[in-house]
Formats: C-alpha cells, structure tokens, sequence
C-alpha cells in the first residue's frame, strides 16, 4: 500500500497538470502552442539547466559516468530502433526519430524530481541535454537530410548546458541576484511543459491506433531493458540509474510530430505514436517507477 501511495503521489502531479493543459483547449480557450513552446525551450527550461548544474552537488565525475552511459544507451536504442523498423517494413523517415527520442522535457524533469528530488533533476537535466544535442542532429536529419551542427550551437539548451558544465567544473556561481531571478525563471519550465503538453495532445486527431500501440509497447520495453542493462553495466547508484531509466523510456516526445509536420514525414502515424505512448505512460510509468523505487 505504501508503495501504491508513493508511485501515486509521483505521477498524479504530472498527470494532473497535462490534463490541465487538455481540458483548457476542450473547453475552446485559447492557447498559442508556438509561442509558450519557444519561451520554454528557449527561456525557462535553459535556466533551470544552468542553474540545476551550477548549483548541483553531485559529484563530476559521477556526471561524467552518466554522461558516457547516455550516449552508450541512445546508441543502443537507435539500433534496436533501426531494426524496428526495417522488422516492420516502415518509413525510416517517418517512424525511426519518434521509435529513439522520449519526452525528457515535458514528462522527465518533473519524474525525476518528484521521484528522486534536486539531486535526480540534476541528472535528469544532463540526460536531457545530451539527447537534445542527439536530437537536433541525428535526428533532424533522418527526417529532413537537413541536421546541421552549428543549428545545434545556436539552441539555447545547448549553450545552458556546457555553460552549467562549466561552471560545475570550476566551482563557480553567478550573483545571489542573479541566481535568484533564473532560479525564478527555470521554475516556470516544469509546469508550463506540462500543461503544453496537455494542449498538444487535445490537439492531435490520430487515426488507426492498434499499430501505434504495438510499437509503443515495444519502445518502451526495449528502452527499459537497454536502459537498466546500460545502468547496471556503468555501475549506476540508485538514483542516477533511477532518473536514467526514466528518461531514456519516456514516451514519444511532442517534438516528433512537429518535426514531421515540418519535412514532410507521414504526421498522422507519428501523432498516434504520441498520443498512444503518452495514454500507455499512464500505465507504464507507475509500473516502472515501482520497479524502481
């Protein structure tokens, strides 16, 4: 029962937030998707990544070590996700991106910091960081042939994120003052994820679902099983394995029908893979986080 109360206390903010989200856009009231997904990729969420870092205390090198395991596992994942695909027979263009990248942002900073605290949003951001950098090129790429490494440089998250490394490194802080004010603004970034995230699914209309939750089921074992083995390999204590497997498991990321709405991809069926994992994670992220816990 304990544990039951636990998991629940976890999830329930979370959930309640992007159901926040969608029942404001059922109710016809307006909600600039664009714009409030601009502010936070390029305003509060940077914040709260630089911040998180500078004033982390988790060891260097124990970030190092998680660091490493998320290439290693994002690796693994991207082949098991070719794979997938290639089993299936379907568009690489279309379903090998959303198969790869999970919702870190939206669903696994608030994960990792109501499971694990300050310390495991600590984690959570350098995970986030180093597949947003994945992202915004490998992944870019097989949708678009486009992925560019000096697109990557001008991302804010980007520069927040070895900005933060770098002061982590060095042991320094910025001013009380200034600390305080981004501290503020990185605070905005957790709820406001989830409300859009909310306001995206109440926005999608996906059509013929039961071959998305065949590979929704899939992704998420598959990320799991490469996510723990990945963990347990490196050596992981138990908050930093907690927060990775996680974040590399969270559902297909809102990001990914964007993007194939963007290039041309087939938006329909990556809508369905992010509406059908999203509804799943109802289920699968309770189930994981007792297996955690």
């Amino acid at each position: 029962m304990n544990l039951i109360l636990t998991v629940l206390e976890i999830v329930a903010p979370v959930f309640l937030l992007a159901g926040i989200g969608f029942t404001w856009v059922r109710l016809g009231f307006e909600y600039r998707l664009e714009f409030v997904t601009r502010l936070a990729m390029t305003l509060a969420v940077p914040c709260l990544i630089f911040t998180s870092l500078m004033k982390t205390e988790i060891e260097p090198a124990m970030l190092s070590t998680v660091s490493i395991a998320t290439i290693v596992a994002y690796a693994l994942v991207t082949l098991g996700a070719f794979i997938l695909v290639k089993l299936f027979g379907i568009d690489v263009r279309t379903f090998l991106a959303p198969l790869i990248f999970g919702n870190t942002g939206n669903l696994g900073f608030p994960l990792a910091l109501f499971a694990f605290g300050e310390e495991g949003l600590s984690y959570a951001v350098v995970i986030f960081a180093i597949m947003g950098v994945y992202s915004f090129t490998f992944g870019v790429w097989i949708v678009s042939g486009g992925g560019s490494i000096l697109k990557v440089l001008k991302e804010p998250l980007v520069g927040a994120a070895v900005l933060g490394g770098l002061f982590l490194w060095q042991g320094w802080e910025t001013p009380l003052f200034l600390t305080n004010a981004l501290q503020l603004v990185g605070q905005m970034a957790i709820p406001v994820m989830l409300i859009t995230l909310g306001v995206a699914l109440a926005r999608l209309s996906p059509k013929r679902l039961w071959f998305p939750t065949l590979l929704s089921v899939i992704k998420v074992a598959l990320c799991v099983g490469i996510a723990s083995g990945v963990g347990l390999w490196f050596n992981l204590p138990p908050v930093a394995f907690g927060v990775f497997v996680l974040q590399v498991s969270t559902p297909v990321a809102v990001t990914s029908y964007m993007l194939a709405t963007k290039y041309g991809a087939d938006a329909d069926s990556v809508a369905g893979l992010v509406v059908v994992s999203t509804l799943l994670a109802v289920i699968t992220i309770p189930l994981t986080l007792a297996f955690l816990i």
